[in-house]
């Protein structure tokens, strides 16, 4: 009975070695035990932006634990990029995240072969010859725009239901940084989703030229506000549009419609929803490539044009979060709901369609005919739709 025993426990030794062996050759259970990660923001997580991107560390930090060392720099600007770059390097950064618009990272990238370089990306990357080690990527932030134009539509339809306002009183805000492609592509997807719930809507624009400035954002809106706009949106980083709507809650009511973190603390009277784009999904499995000393591109999901890759609601790269349902107009989240599974199905490109003309704001003579429509984020995970919709949207000077 012993030998038996004894045969039983040798053989179950050696088969235990040889499937350790071949996990080793698989690399399934191989890879590394360790990272250092580093992050660079463009701005601070008291900023919508910046704390939206700073989820993605808590995810790898709650996945990881102790695996991870992660080191930050906060407050950089795109042309003071090199020296916190190098410095994260010089630290032993196995990997190093990147939220700001810098041409500095891919310039450097090929200094630092052993370092991974991921970026938000911040120009059209189709074509584009880069270094291996450097990569870009971008949630189809365009998705939620339309989603939280419904969003905003159904309340514009409810106050002319109940004769708050009338048909042609439904005019949308929008309180825009700059004029690129990323920023005009989202507020056109916006109003977009505006006009299906509410055909007549139009919608203007005022730019701050800056990223981040409560008191210009703040002033934009109340410009806006002040010129009869029932609800305004933005793409700039502070909570000073979602403030100036906040403070016309005690008279003629505008709602406020977000974009990366929830306002509805701050503008608990008239915050609708928000839309984020999510980081945490291609970050993590960044991460997770390396662990297993994978490519990253083999192991993140989504859509992949060399180094750079894009998704929307199919991967969760996009969402929608804090609709805040006293003030939202009744049967909201069951539109929301519809229209991101319509994504999920068949995509995005009913969104960019219609009987509309665009104009380049740049070259007027460049125009584009949206009867056929528009496919964003075809070929690249930066928006490239940069054109405006003279007939219903006005930027103002």
């Amino acid at each position: 009975m012993k030998r038996v025993y004894i045969t039983v426990v040798l053989t179950c030794l050696v088969m235990l070695a040889a499937f350790v062996g071949l996990f080793r050759v698989l690399n399934l259970s191989g890879g590394r035990d360790h990272l250092t990660i580093g992050f660079i923001y463009d701005n601070d997580e008291s900023t919508p932006y910046t704390y939206n991107f700073s989820l993605a560390k808590d995810a790898v930090e709650k996945k990881y634990g102790k695996q991870v060392d992660i080191l930050t720099r906060s407050n950089v600007l795109d042309n003071e990029m090199e020296e916190p770059l190098r410095e994260l390097a010089n630290a032993g950064c196995d990997i190093i995240f990147f939220n700001g618009y810098s041409e500095t990272v891919i310039k450097m990238a090929p200094e630092y072969p052993d370092i991974e370089f991921c970026q938000t990306s911040y120009m059209d990357m189709s074509g584009q010859t880069v270094p291996e080690n450097y990569h870009t990527f971008k949630g189809e932030a365009y998705q939620g725009r339309y989603v939280s134009g419904i969003a905003a539509g159904m309340k514009i339809r409810q106050m002319i239901g109940e004769g708050v306002i009338t048909d042609d009183q439904a005019l949308v805000g929008f309180v825009a940084a700059f004029p690129t492609s990323e920023v005009i592509s989202g507020y056109t997807a916006f109003i977009l989703g505006v006009r299906s719930v509410v055909p007549k809507a139009v919608m203007r624009v005022r730019y701050t030229q800056t990223w981040s400035s409560y008191a210009e954002e703040k002033s934009a809106a109340e410009k806006l506000i002040s010129e009869g706009c029932v609800i305004i949106s933005q793409h700039t980083d502070t909570i000073g549009p979602a403030i100036a709507c906040e403070e016309t809650s005690g008279k003629r009511k505008v709602y406020f419609v977000g974009y990366n973190q929830s306002m509805s603390e701050v503008a608990p009277g008239t915050s609708l929803v928000t839309s984020r784009v999510c980081w945490e999904p291609y970050v993590v499995a960044a991460v997770d490539a390396l662990m297993i000393n994978k490519e990253i591109e083999e192991v993140v999901s989504g859509k992949k044009h060399g180094n750079d890759v894009s998704a929307g609601f199919e991967r969760g790269w996009v969402e929608m979060i804090d609709l805040n349902v006293p003030v939202a107009a009744p049967g909201t989240m069951g539109a929301i709901n519809n229209a991101i599974e319509q994504f999920k199905r068949s995509g995005g490109d009913f969104v960019f369609r219609g009987n509309y003309i665009g104009v380049d704001p740049d070259n007027p003579t460049n125009t584009i005919d949206l009867t056929y429509g528009y496919s964003e984020n075809a070929n690249t995970s930066y928006p490239l739709f940069g054109y405006i919709l003279t007939d219903i949207i006005t930027v103002e000077e």
